[in-house]
């Protein structure tokens, strides 16, 4: 069934992505257990209403079920309401004649007289006053409610949603011909996850800290849910995990610091007191571990369902690997830490390139991860000259089901990867791989391979060009998917 999917107008580029990973886990594709991961076509059927801009925050999306949509709905982030549509036009006769001709069956069980039901008037590019929202609302007289109001906990919400006519450079997608839309609401996200996971009221924070509504798509994109275990090897203050946890994974984390995993700012201000503070279940594991050197006993596989990170890239942090330059360089012998100065040891380390960093990722994703695990985790892109890299890892045992880009600046942006598992690891996949990997850092961009991004991004490139003042008009044309 066609359903109306209405978008909150933000990261535009990670909207679908988000509605396609959850319709996956609330089953929209049909059985998760099959085996045969690489010829299901996940894929959903959208449309656009008439004359609208592919940006627009309305979508046609076809679902399997009710209840399928309800759910996901209810667990996005970007998803402001999905709707059974009752009727749409570019007038109020013309939505009048369209919820009229809607079948009757399947509008009269919600306008009986035991429910209870509410009308809310929204609008997309400009704003209504409460005497147009009322007139908006009487004009629906033609449909026949039976039952009572209650603005405060109804059984039934109905929408009114309108479009402006926009052809004017007010910095939204433009719209050609006004259009209204009305229909019942089946379910809408939960915006107040926001504010209360905000990062100025944590109680622990690093200069690298997850912003949290960035998290909570991450977790989305990983399909979190309650009895699967998340693992993130870049682990930090825990902002990622924290998302995983409120969805009721499991969760256990890494990072070469020990300082911020096992010490943070004292006992009541670390990682484990960011759990605290938002009542979850404490990760199963927090360990002191080099990526690059994996921890994992030989033959241990398969044991995580999701990995979610944000790998060092070289931008706030460079990543950093066990060994030092003098043990590297082969000046100074390994070494055995005394017994007695175990307990206050900080092990020297050494510079971790972007491209060794994001090998052992992988490699780490493809033995760990079950079949149909997913990895999900950013990766940067440098723009030269309005160029833009978009060469990105590869391995064997994955397939690339999502890129999400996010602009930080006219010459830098990440983009979110999010891979599934669809081959079991072997020792001539991990050879394939390697010899992928090598290939990719031969042809990939220099910048990526020193993996020092701070240069290039923070340069001062744009004010070498001499125009410093930039015109009101040009800061109000529509900026597309970088909003």
């Amino acid at each position: 069934m066609w359903y109306l999917c209405v978008f909150y107008h933000r990261l535009l580029d990670y909207r679908k992505s988000e509605f396609e990973s959850l319709a996956d886990l609330f089953g929209a594709f049909g059985d998760k257990r099959s085996s045969d991961f690489n010829t299901q076509d996940k894929v959903l059927q959208w449309r656009l209403p008439k004359h609208h801009h592919p940006d627009s925050p309305f979508h046609f999306v076809h679902l399997p079920y009710e209840d399928v949509a309800r759910k996901i709905a209810n667990r996005s982030i970007l998803v402001k309401g999905i709707y059974e549509l009752w009727g749409e036009g570019n007038d109020f006769e013309e939505l009048e004649e369209a919820v009229k001709s809607y079948p009757d069956e399947r509008k009269l069980p919600y306008l009986e007289y035991e429910s209870t039901f509410k009308i809310t008037v929204d609008s997309f590019g400009k704003v209504l006053s409460l005497q147009e929202q009322n007139e908006r609302i009487q004009g629906l007289s033609y449909i026949p409610f039976k039952g009572r109001v209650n603005l405060k906990n109804p059984d039934h919400n109905f929408w009114l949603m309108e479009t402006d006519e926009n052809e004017t450079n007010n910095g939204l997608p433009p719209v050609v011909k006004r259009r209204i839309f009305f229909g019942r609401e089946i379910g809408g996200a939960d915006r107040k996850l926001i504010p209360m996971y905000q990062l100025k009221t944590r109680n622990y924070l690093g200069p690298t800290a997850m912003d949290a509504e960035m998290a909570f798509l991450m977790a989305n994109q990983a399909q979190a849910a309650p009895g699967k275990l998340v693992y993130d090897p870049f682990v930090g203050t825990g902002s990622i995990l924290v998302s995983a946890a409120h969805f009721g994974a499991m969760t256990m984390g890494a990072d070469i610091d020990i300082r911020v995993v096992r010490d943070g700012r004292g006992p009541d201000c670390n990682v484990w007191s960011n759990f605290k503070q938002y009542g979850l279940p404490m990760p199963i594991g927090l360990l002191r571990a080099d990526n690059n050197l994996p921890p994992w006993r030989p033959g241990l596989k398969e044991v995580f369902d999701g990995i979610i990170c944000d790998p060092p890239y070289g931008v706030r942090a460079g990543g950093r690997k066990s060994g030092g330059r003098k043990l590297l360089k082969g000046i100074v012998s390994p070494y055995t830490v005394p017994d007695d100065k175990r307990a206050d040891h900080i092990p020297s380390t050494a510079a971790y390139t972007l491209v060794e960093c994001v090998h052992d990722l992988l490699d780490l994703a493809a033995r760990m991860l079950v079949m149909g695990g997913r990895l999900v985790f950013f990766y940067p892109v440098l723009r030269e000259d309005g160029s833009v890299e978009t060469h990105f890892p590869e391995h064997p045992c994955f397939k690339l089901v999502a890129t999400s880009e996010q602009m930080l600046s006219s010459r830098y942006s990440r983009v979110l990867l999010t891979m599934v598992k669809t081959s079991l690891y072997t020792e001539e996949l991990a050879l394939a791989a390697r010899i992928k990997h090598l290939e990719f850092r031969e042809n990939h961009l220099k910048w990526l391979e020193n993996g020092n991004l701070h240069s290039s991004v923070f340069s001062p490139a744009d004010a070498e060009s001499g125009d410093s003042k930039v015109s009101k008009e040009s800061k109000l044309k529509y900026r597309g998917k970088y909003v």
